[in-house]
This record gives structure tokens, sequence and C-alpha cells, in this order.
């Protein structure tokens, strides 16, 4: 496995619309490489998750999540992000109740906004064997499939922000902001 190179902020990449992965390439050398990859390459940067084109592959596919859980018909609301492959995801809110919380990026280091996502989504995609998969999620999780999601689309969480006025540097946000969620 390698660790990859991350594009930020600026590369194009970020900005394009990933192509949707034949089901047939799958369970391809090139495709599980990318998945094992991008998996090292996220826990190596102590990411939450990581999308395709974040390492210069513009293709739907990312992977999230801190610890291997089943994936069951909903993921777990707690803190915890249970680690997911998605391949060719379609996500939808489930209801219009939405929350805001902080954000940040392995390709945008060091910054964070708060953003406005869908509270509960409903996931539809591909895991990493090619076997369909559904569920719902709620909380961190779906907060960060959804965040993941829109890099597939060329959308970063600046783009979903309702105000720039709480971009913070990481330095800052934890001096300032971090100490209201205590």
């Amino acid at each position: 496995m390698s660790i990859l190179k991350v594009a930020r902020l600026g590369h194009p990449v970020l900005r394009t619309r990933a192509r949707p992965i034949d089901p047939v390439e799958i369970g391809s050398p090139r495709i599980q490489t990318l998945i094992d990859d991008m998996i090292e390459t996220m826990h190596e940067y102590s990411g939450i998750g990581l999308a395709a084109p974040q390492t210069h592959e513009s293709v739907r596919l990312f992977v999230a999540g801190v610890r291997v859980t089943p994936i069951g018909d909903e993921l777990p609301v707690a803190g915890d992000m249970p680690l997911v492959v998605l391949i060719n995801p379609e996500v939808s809110a489930i209801g219009t109740e939405q929350g805001e919380d902080w954000e940040g990026c392995l390709s945008i280091p060091d910054i964070r906004g708060l953003v406005p996502r869908a509270r509960s989504i409903q996931v539809r995609a591909f895991d990493r064997h090619g076997a369909a998969v559904e569920f719902r999620a709620s909380g961190l999780p779906a907060r960060v499939i959804q965040h993941e999601h829109d890099h597939l689309d060329g959308i970063l969480f600046f783009d979903r922000m309702r105000s720039l006025e709480t971009l913070a540097f990481l330095d800052e946000y934890s001096r300032y902001w971090a100490k209201d969620e205590d």
C-alpha cells in the first residue's frame, strides 16, 4: 500500500465532477489498490474521509471512517464513524431537518468552518466488492458521507457555508470555538 498525494485547494480535479466507475471495474486490481491506498492515506493524515478526486483520481469513490463495523440498515449516530467504501454513491436527504457543525478537509489543511447539512440521509452505492448497499445515516456519519459525496461533484465545504465569517485556522478554532462544544 502507498500514501497518496492529496490534491489541495486550487487543483482543478477538486472542482470537476468525477466519472462513475463501471461495476465491472470494481474488482480490478487498479480500483482495489486505489481503495487500499486511500484508506492508508486517510489514516496517515488523521482524516475521517477521503474522496478519490482528492487523490487526483476523478472517479466516484470515497472512503470514510475510523473503525471497521458491519453496515446494517443504519449507521450508528454516535461520534464514531464506521469504515465505509462507497462507489457510485447516491445520497438523498431524509426530511428537511438540517444541522450546522464544524468541518475541515484534507485538501484545505488547517481550516475549519460551520457547514449546514441534512441531519439524516439515505445512501445507495456499491461496496468494494461490487455488492449493492443501501442504508440510512444520521449525525456524524451523515455529515461525513455528505462531505465526501460533495467532492465527487466538485463541491468543497466552503461552497455549503451560509457565511464565511466562521472560517478559522485550526489553532484559532481550537482556541476560540472548540471550547463552546464541550
